[in-house]
């Protein structure tokens, strides 16, 4: 069966990399939420996608430039205010994983580390993860693949998949030289023979961000291992009706 993941929680219709968007996305009966991690300044670990705060949040200023609290001060649905009474704040990774041990949800975690490095990112995810006992249920995903070669050579039990957005070849191979068990292409470079010659090679396909109809109706017939949308409540639905 093709996995419904979140895509920075149900972010189509909730504030992006909230605990609001996370718990709409439990809600629409998706199997697992997709996130982003950056360092704060003071060194903790906070789920927003954007090098700053200015496109989601009432703030400006870079990410490694603000403490925890600074953060917190934000509100992150500014952009939703007409929709949500209550502010939302950005929320650390520690607070989601909270919430995640109350439910089965399969967590995708991006590391946002392509253009600005956050040194030990990995090793403080990872950390967190398995103080929670949530290595079985998570994923490490990102665009600079070194750092996954270094996951994947520290830590042998996590499963990591490469994210890109350009035509590769064989991508299924190129994994396997990172050590990883997965892929995260761009949905519009992966073709239905990719995805069933990876699967074939024990490499999982979780393409990204599948938000038409259309599309989600291709990989879910394609038996994709997982499609990674901002409408997870559409795309349930939608594999509802195709595996009747």
């Amino acid at each position: 069966m093709t996995l419904i993941l979140a895509h920075r929680g149900s972010a189509g219709t909730h504030p992006e990399n909230t605990m609001e968007s996370f718990k709409a996305a439990e809600k629409a009966g998706a199997d697992g939420i997709e996130l982003d991690v950056h360092f704060s300044k003071d060194g903790e670990i906070v789920v927003i996608h954007d090098n700053t705060v200015d496109r989601t949040t009432d703030g400006t200023g870079y990410i490694n430039q603000l403490t925890l609290a600074e953060l917190k001060k934000l509100k992150a649905n500014y952009h939703y205010k007409h929709f949500f009474n209550k502010a939302s704040r950005i929320p650390t990774l520690r607070e989601v994983f909270e919430w995640l041990s109350g439910n089965q949800l399969l967590c995708n975690i991006e590391l946002k580390n392509s253009d600005q490095p956050h040194e030990g990112l990995e090793d403080k995810v990872i950390e967190l993860i398995k103080e929670f006992n949530l290595v079985t249920r998570t994923f490490i995903s990102s665009f600079n693949h070194y750092s996954l070669v270094y996951i994947n050579n520290q830590y042998p039990e996590m499963e990591t998949a490469p994210l890109y957005n350009d035509i590769l070849y064989k991508p299924w191979e190129y994994a396997k030289t990172l050590g990883s068990i997965g892929i995260h292409p761009k949905y519009k470079v992966i073709t239905n023979e990719m995805i069933e010659t990876a699967i074939e090679n024990g490499i999982a396909v979780r393409p990204y961000t599948i938000n038409k109809e259309k599309d989600m109706k291709r990989f879910i017939q394609a038996n994709c291992s997982a499609i990674i949308t901002d409408y997870p409540e559409k795309a349930v639905k939608l594999r509802a009706k195709i595996k009747r």
